[in-house]
C-alpha cells in the first residue's frame, strides 16, 4: 500500500495545569455535575442505518477522487479533501442532496428520521408533546427578497455574508430537505399547521410567536439548524424528542442541540434524543471526530484538576486514508497509517536517548579529569589564602598593608606605586605576551597587553600557587584597586570551585544513571514495528489478490454531472447584460 502522505500539526498541548490555574483568576467554571440542574432524564439512541447499494457507488467515487487528488491530478483549486469531505456528508444524509434527480430511497436515514417523527406524533397526541428536527444541510432557501443578486459574482455573494451566516456551517442546496420531511409527515396524517420552520421566523417577534406556539404544542413538529436554534431557543415545556439528522463539526453545536431539551422548565421526565448515523459513509468518522474534540475541550473546561497533557484534535477535513478507510470498509489502512505516525515518534524519542546516552557517556568518561582539574585548583587557591592571611593587616583598611614592587623598587605610597606601573605598562613592546612588571603581596605580577585580534586592552596576572587575573583600565590608581580585587577576593572564587566541584560529582552520578537505563519505551516500539510490518504484509498481500480477482470497474462521475447541471442552471438563471449580448454579436459576425 503506497500513497500515503504526512501532514505536521500541533499533535498536543502540556502544562494545562498552570494554564488553566491562570485562566480561572478571570473566569470561573462550572459544569453540570457540580450544578445539580433540575433537568429531564435523557436516552440517547443511535440510530444506524445501512448505507444503499447507491450510497456506497457514490462512497466509492469519492475514493476515486481521493486517489486522483492525492496522486497529485487535480489542481486543488478544482478538488480537494474538504470538498470531498463535504460531499461524504451530503451523501450520508441523502444522495439527493448532490442530485435532486437521484434516487429517494425509503432506506435512507432520512426517512428513517420521518417514521421516527410520525411514530412519536401519534404516541404523545394526547398531551400534544413537541418534538425537534435539526439539520444543516439543505435548508430552506432565502426567500427573492433576502437571496442575494443573482447577477452578481458568487464570491462577491459569499463575501457579502456575514460573519454569523459564515460561521453558521448551514447549506443550501438545489434539493431542501425540510420540505422534503414536512411532505412526508404530512402524507403521514401530521396536520400542515403542526409543522414549522425556524427559518420562516424572520424578526424577533416572529420568533417569540413561534415558540409561544411550540411551548403551548400548536406546533408540534419544529424543523430547523444549530445557528438559528442554538442560545434563546427556549421551547423545551413539552419537548419529548429531539433528532440529530445531520452531525455538525463542533461540539458546542451538539451541545447547543442536547441543550435545547435537556434544559429546566421541561415538563417531561424523560426525553429522547435521536442521532442518526448511515454506516459505510463519513457519518461514523464525522461523530468520532466530534466525541474526540469534546474529550479534548472536557480535559481543559471541567471543575476538576485537568490533565497535565491532552491531545489536539482540531480537524475537519478527513484524511486520505480515512477516507480509504471508509470506502474500502478495511479499517487496516487507517491503523497502518496511525502505527507508522506512532512509530516514527517513537524511533526519534529512542534516537534522542541514544544521543543522550551517548553525551552522558563522554560526560563519565571526562569526570576524573574534570575533577582532577578542580581539585588541583582548589587546593591551590587555598594555599594562596594561607600565604595572605600572614601579611600584616592596616587596621584603618583592614586589609594587607599595601606594598608593590615595580622592577626592583619596592612602594608603599599607592601613588608613586600608580606612576611607575604604568611606565613599566607602557614600555611593553610586544602584543599578547605576558610581561613581568614585579610583584604585589609576594605574587608574581605579569601584565599583557591584547592586539585587537585579541580584543584589545590589558590584563593582569598574579600567579601564586593558582592565578589571580583582572583586566586593567587607563587609570593605574584604579588599577591598583583591580590588583587588591583579583587578590583579597579569593573567598569568593573558592566557594565558587567548590560549588563547581559539588555540581560536577552531582552531574557525573546522573550521568551514571541515564548510562544505565534502558529506552523506556522499547517494548512499546518494538510492538509496534512488529505489529506495522504484520499489518503491512497483509495489506500489500490484500492488494496483490485485489488486483488478480477483482473485475475491471468502470469510474463513475455522478459529482461531476450534479456540478455541471448546476452550473448550467445557474447561468440559464443569469440575466444577460448588454455587455455578454455584445460578445454574442461579435462571435456571430466573426463566424460570417
Amino acid at each position: 500500500m503506497t500513497g500515503f502522505k504526512e501532514r505536521t500539526r500541533i499533535a498536543n498541548y502540556t502544562g494545562l495545569p498552570e494554564l488553566m490555574s491562570m485562566f480561572k483568576q478571570v473566569a470561573d467554571i462550572r459544569t453540570a455535575d457540580t450544578l445539580k440542574l433540575d433537568v429531564p432524564d435523557c436516552e440517547y439512541q443511535v440510530v444506524q442505518v445501512e448505507a444503499t447499494p447507491f450510497q456506497q457507488e457514490l462512497v466509492q467515487e469519492l475514493a476515486d477522487r481521493a486517489d486522483a487528488i492525492n496522486a497529485g491530478n487535480v489542481d486543488p483549486t478544482i478538488d480537494n479533501m474538504l470538498k470531498i469531505t463535504s460531499d461524504g456528508r451530503k451523501l450520508g444524509l441523502d444522495p439527493r442532496l448532490i442530485d435532486p434527480s437521484f434516487e429517494d430511497n425509503p432506506e435512507t436515514k432520512l426517512n428513517r428520521c420521518v417514521e421516527n417523527v410520525a411514530r412519536i406524533h401519534a404516541e404523545t397526541a394526547e398531551d400534544k408533546l413537541t418534538q425537534i428536527i435539526f439539520c444543516d444541510l439543505g435548508v430552506p432557501h432565502k426567500a427573492a427578497g433576502e437571496a442575494e443578486v443573482e447577477s452578481e459574482n458568487v464570491d462577491d455573494a459569499k463575501d457579502k455574508k456575514s460573519i454569523a451566516d459564515v460561521e453558521s456551517l448551514e447549506e443550501e442546496c438545489d434539493f431542501c430537505v425540510y420540505d422534503d420531511i414536512r411532505e412526508k409527515l404530512i402524507a403521514k396524517g401530521i396536520p400542515a399547521e403542526e409543522i414549522a420552520y425556524i427559518h420562516d421566523a424572520k424578526t424577533e417577534q416572529q420568533k417569540s410567536d413561534l415558540f409561544d406556539k411550540v411551548r403551548s404544542g400548536e406546533i408540534r413538529v419544529l424543523l430547523g439548524s444549530t445557528a438559528k436554534m442554538g442560545t434563546g431557543t427556549n421551547v423545551q415545556k413539552r419537548l419529548i424528542a429531539v433528532h440529530d439528522l445531520d452531525i455538525p463539526w463542533r461540539p458546542a453545536d451538539l451541545e447547543q442541540r442536547a441543550g435545547r431539551i435537556i434544559r429546566q422548565g421541561n415538563e417531561n421526565k424523560n426525553v429522547q434524543i435521536f442521532r442518526y448515523v448511515t454506516k459505510g459513509t463519513f457519518d461514523a468518522y464525522s461523530y468520532q471526530t466530534l466525541e474526540n474534540k469534546q474529550k479534548f475541550i472536557s480535559q481543559i473546561m471541567t471543575s476538576k484538576t485537568p490533565a497535565r497533557k491532552c491531545e489536539d484534535v482540531d480537524q475537519q477535513a478527513l484524511t486520505y486514508s480515512e477516507i480509504k478507510a471508509l470506502c474500502t470498509g478495511d479499517e487496516r489502512i487507517k491503523e497502518k497509517l496511525m502505527l507508522e505516525n506512532d512509530v516514527k515518534e517513537l524511533r526519534v524519542l529512542a534516537a534522542e536517548h541514544r544521543n543522550t546516552v551517548f553525551e552522558m557517556e563522554d560526560r563519565v568518561a571526562r569526570f576524573p579529569e574534570q575533577e582532577q582539574r578542580l581539585t588541583t585548583i582548589l587546593n591551590d587557591l587555598h594555599t594562596d589564602r594561607e600565604a595572605l592571611r600572614k601579611l600584616p593587616i592596616d587596621p584603618e583598611r583592614k586589609l594587607p598593608v599595601f606594598k608593590i614592587t615595580v622592577g626592583e623598587t619596592e612602594y608603599t605610597d599607592r601613588k608613586e606605586a600608580a606612576k611607575a606601573l604604568e611606565d613599566a605598562v607602557l614600555a611593553i613592546k610586544y602584543a599578547d605576551t605576558p610581561v613581568k612588571v614585579g610583584s604585589f603581596q609576594g605574587f608574581d605580577l605579569t601584565v599583557t597587553i591584547n592586539s585587537n585580534m585579541m580584543g584589545g586592552g590589558m590584563s593582569a596576572c598574579l600567579k601564586g600557587s593558582a592565578s589571580h587575573t583582572t583586566k586593567l583600565i587607563e587609570s593605574f590608581a584604579h588599577n591598583l584597586n583591580r590588583l587588591e580585587s583579583a587578590l583579597y577576593n579569593i573567598d569568593g572564587r573558592i566557594e565558587r570551585t567548590q560549588t563547581d566541584l559539588a555540581k560536577l560529582r552531582l552531574d557525573h552520578e546522573e550521568a551514571q544513571k541515564i548510562v544505565a537505563e534502558p529506552f523506556p519505551q522499547q517494548e512499546e516500539l518494538d510492538s509496534k514495528e512488529e505489529r506495522l510490518k504484520v499489518l503491512t504484509d497483509e495489506l500489500n498481500q490484500a492488494a496483490i489478490e485485489a488486483k488478480k480477482n477483482v473485475p475491471r470497474r468502470e469510474k463513475t462521475c455522478y459529482f461531476e454531472r450534479a456540478k455541471m447541471k448546476r452550473d448550467a442552471a445557474r447561468l440559464a438563471k443569469k440575466p444577460r447584460t448588454a455587455n455578454d449580448k455584445a460578445k454574442s454579436k461579435d462571435k456571430k459576425q466573426e463566424i460570417e
